[in-house]
């Protein structure tokens, strides 16, 4: 694959990830109730669920990935049931203030707990699926596309979504620490909670 063909994609990507929709929502939202605790795991899913997509589509299965319609309405629904259970959490967390010296820990998820969240939502996530079923195609030739093509696609994906994501993680955090009080803290969550559960319907009615 030429060096301008894969700029191309890089900027094309980037923007895909950077525009929001469920899964930054989701992730701004976590991030701006629980600062930087479990976002590697959080993010991994989001990385998998990419690469899944991108070698349906590279691989020629898109249209056997669309005649499995249940499969994909399950994912979806789980992805969406997984969100509002985040919601939830956040909504009925007990506020917990962070300050520079102790960072609040999340203790009721774990990191698998986390990543299969996460990678649920990317498959059930209707903006991933078009972009690598409807809009990768019209700036990747995947018919011409070689293995060396394919890994160095692989590679642009894994440097520019953790990147992106990492940085919505960063600001989001750091957002959070500015707010000291518990009764703030009460605010964010709730916020992020309603913000999120607006994502899971944004999944589930897609």
């Amino acid at each position: 694959m030429s060096f301008y063909g894969l700029l191309i994609f890089a900027s094309v990507y980037l923007l895909a990830v950077a525009t929001p929709g469920p899964g930054v929502a989701a992730i701004i939202a976590r991030s701006l109730a629980r600062g930087t605790q479990g976002a590697v795991a959080f993010i991994a899913g989001f990385w998998i669920g990419d690469l899944i997509w991108f070698s349906v589509a590279a691989t020629g299965l898109a249209a056997l990935a669309q005649t499995a319609q249940m499969v994909f309405v399950v994912i979806k629904y789980a992805g969406a049931v997984y969100l509002l259970y985040m919601a939830y959490r956040l909504w009925t967390a007990k506020p917990a203030v962070t300050t520079d010296e102790q960072p609040t820990i999340d203790a009721g998820q774990k990191p698998m707990q986390l990543f299969l969240g996460s990678l649920a939502l990317t498959m059930a996530n209707p903006k991933t699926a078009i972009f690598f079923l409807a809009l990768l195609p019209t700036v990747v030739r995947l018919e011409e596309l070689t293995v060396a093509g394919f890994l160095e696609i692989v590679a642009v994906i894994s440097v520019v979504l953790p990147l992106v994501l990492g940085g919505y993680v960063f600001l989001a955090a750091r957002a959070r620490r500015m707010f000291k009080s518990a009764r703030a803290v009460r605010t964010i969550n709730r916020s992020t909670g309603a913000a999120m559960a607006c994502a899971a319907v944004a999944v589930a009615t897609r």
